[in-house]
């Protein structure tokens, strides 16, 4: 079905540009080529997907020292938290920001989801979700 959808509209696009043809099928030496327009440049996909997340309260990656800050504070917590993958922990963190910035007056379901984005092979007590919540807070999440 997609294939006879295709072979169609390519038909019909070749017959229309045939009929925008000289009529005598040769070129006049006046006669330029068509001048084929360009779409607009646009952002840059990084940039794009950078503004995207912004809006939805997610910050940039941070620096090496302000990452170094963070994941001492969470191995302070439970080592299991970073476990020696210290770029899904800034990932996960960068994420819970998105949270707090997506439900900022239910301190409940950002610390029940929070909870649920660190665990995986350990799970962790809403008291350490709780600790985990106020550590990416305190150092990924935008200042108010």
């Amino acid at each position: 079905m997609k294939r006879t959808a295709i072979a169609l509209t390519t038909l019909a696009l070749a017959t229309t540009l045939a009929a925008c043809s000289s009529s005598d099928g040769v070129k006049a030496e006046n006669e330029k080529p068509p001048v084929l327009s360009t779409p607009a440049t646009t952002a840059s996909p990084d940039k794009a997907i950078q503004d995207a997340e912004r809006d939805r309260g997610i910050p940039p990656k941070p620096d090496a020292a302000t990452q170094a800050k963070y994941i001492r504070a969470l191995n302070a917590i439970s080592p299991a938290i970073v476990n020696g993958k210290e770029d899904r922990a800034v990932s996960r963190g960068r994420d819970t920001c998105g949270t707090v910035h997506s439900f900022p007056n239910d301190h409940a379901k950002q610390v029940d989801i929070t909870r649920q984005r660190f665990s995986g092979a350990q799970e962790f007590t809403a008291t350490q979700a709780e600790q985990i919540l106020t550590a990416v807070q305190t150092n990924l999440c935008p200042k108010k």
